[in-house]
């Protein structure tokens, strides 16, 4: 059974800092292409960052310089570090996976074939 749990979203405050993390199961995650995606109330989904099995990231453009995913194959773990975050930033995280073929490109993100539940984050100015 695929699970995606995330972890670590919040409140902050317009510039503050929030690290996600996604514990990931039932994949061989070093192999697979992995993504965050968000999801703000009455917007579609909107891929943010990417990364592949060789540790190549891709970004969104609004998020370029701000955000860092990566990952640790051993913990089989996903991570979004997020900083100087913004009010348009507040939305759901939503974290997601798909195996060795599938696109790489940011706005493919939403539509990979394993996600999670999403933690939310919420940026007050």
């Amino acid at each position: 059974q695929v699970q995606l749990v995330e972890s670590g979203g919040g409140s902050v405050q317009s510039g503050g800092s929030l690290r996600l993390s996604c514990a990931v199961s039932g994949i061989t995650f070093s192999t697979y292409v992995m993504g965050w995606f968000r999801q703000a109330p009455g917007k579609e989904r909107e891929g943010v960052a990417g990364i592949s099995s060789d540790t190549t990231t891709r970004y969104a453009e609004s998020v370029k310089g701000r955000f860092t995913v990566s990952k640790d194959n051993a913990k089989k773990t996903l991570y979004l570090q997020m900083n100087s975050l913004k009010p348009d930033d507040t939305a759901m995280y939503y974290c997601a996976a798909d195996g060795p073929l599938t696109s790489r490109e940011v706005e493919d993100i939403p539509l990979y074939h394993y996600e999670g539940q999403g933690t939310q984050v919420t940026v007050s100015s």
